[in-house]
C-alpha cells in the first residue's frame, strides 16, 4: 500500500496488457468504481494539449508515430521533465518526421 495512495490496488504481474474490448471487461471486473477520481480532472486538463498535438500531427505523418510521439512526451513528464522541455526533447529525436 502507497503512502501517497492509501487506496491503491495491489499490482499484479501482466504479461502483456490487455486490448479493447478485453481491457474494457478486465477494468470493469477489477475495478467497480474509478480509481484516484481526486486526480482525473488534473491528469485529462494536463495531457489535452498533447492529445491535440497528436491528432494534428496523425494528419502529417502516421497515427503509429503521432501516438510515439505524445507517448514519449507524456512519459518524460511522467519521469519530472516540465512540458516544453518534453516535447522539444522528443522533436529533436527524428529526422524527417522518423524516429531513427
Amino acid at each position: 500500500m502507497s503512502y501517497l495512495y492509501p487506496n491503491s490496488m495491489p499490482c499484479f504481474p501482466i504479461r502483456q496488457f490487455p486490448q479493447y474490448p478485453q481491457s474494457e471487461i478486465w477494468a470493469e471486473q477489477v475495478t467497480k468504481q474509478p480509481l484516484y477520481p481526486h486526480l482525473k480532472h488534473k491528469v485529462l486538463k494536463k495531457i489535452t494539449p498533447f492529445v491535440n498535438y497528436g491528432l494534428n500531427e496523425a494528419k502529417a505523418t502516421t497515427y503509429k508515430h503521432a501516438l510515439q510521439e505524445v507517448a514519449a512526451m507524456t512519459y518524460l513528464m511522467g519521469k519530472g521533465m516540465d512540458p516544453q522541455t518534453a516535447y522539444l526533447t522528443v522533436e529533436s529525436w527524428e529526422v524527417n518526421e522518423k524516429f531513427y
